[in-house]
């Protein structure tokens, strides 16, 4: 084979490192360009992961999918709610005022920023109400129950449930809830823990005052009264009106 000149062979080797160069610079534009392209795809896999729709995925397995509440009467409706009272709620528990274990352990390590982002999203969902499955109620507590909702009982010092909650039981801004669509063993389970002093709000408590002067039967009847109430199509709380309520009210601060 005839060899080459040197001065062919040294415009080969520059000729050669220069390729080298172009290839290697080619092939790191392209790495380049996919890695680009893998953070432009992560981006929106990233932002579903992070949505406030995956973040409370351990909230809907009990109250569910939108905070509609479930079947076994327990898991409270919460769709809906205003965001103050889901928030002072979720506070309530993460501090220990509020006993309930699993929510205890859920939210125990979170910060305020985050509960109310929670708060936020539940208080923004409108779905359909639950049916209710029909009690039989002897007429003399279902009319109990309707006075005690509608006009109360001023001899025991006990205000109407609409007086607070709204005339369709929507809740009252900022921190009053919905009573429509809880199943009656949720009301009655929440009256009772206000009676006994195992649940408390903020100071003044409006709900110890009243679950204190309530009975046993009054608790049943006003419950499964207010189960049997159609729920209204707006399910928004009415706006805060703090002057025409009976009592005052810490969660209305």
């Amino acid at each position: 084979m005839a060899s080459c000149p040197v001065e062919s062979v040294s415009l080969l080797r520059r000729f050669g490192t220069a390729l080298a160069c172009l290839v290697l610079c080619l092939h790191g534009a392209a790495a380049s360009a996919q890695s680009t392209q893998g953070r432009a795809d992560a981006i929106p896999a990233f932002k579903k992961l992070y949505s406030i729709e995956a973040r409370v995925q351990g909230c809907v397995t009990c109250h569910g999918q939108q905070g509609q509440g479930t079947g076994d009467g327990y898991f409270p409706r919460i769709a809906g709610k205003p965001a103050g009272y889901l928030y002072n709620q979720l506070v309530a528990f993460r501090d220990g005022t509020r006993s309930y274990p699993p929510m205890n352990y859920l939210v125990a390590y979170l910060p305020d920023a985050y509960l109310k982002e929670i708060a936020v999203h539940f208080s923004e969902q409108r779905p359909a109400f639950n049916p209710q499955p029909p009690t039989a109620t002897d007429p003399s507590l279902a009319e109990r129950g309707r006075v005690l909702a509608t006009a109360g009982d001023a001899s025991k010092g006990v205000p109407a449930c609409i007086a607070c909650h709204g005339k369709n039981l929507t809740g009252m801004q900022p921190g009053i809830p919905g009573l429509a669509g809880l199943r009656p063993a949720y009301v009655v389970g929440q009256l009772t823990r206000w009676r006994v002093g195992e649940r408390r709000a903020a100071e003044p408590d409006c709900m110890k005052r009243i679950a204190s002067r309530l009975s046993d039967s009054d608790i049943t009847s006003v419950a499964n009264w207010l189960a049997q109430q159609t729920p209204p199509a707006n399910a928004s709380p009415e706006p805060s009106n703090v002057v025409r309520m009976p009592l005052a009210c810490g969660s209305q601060r």
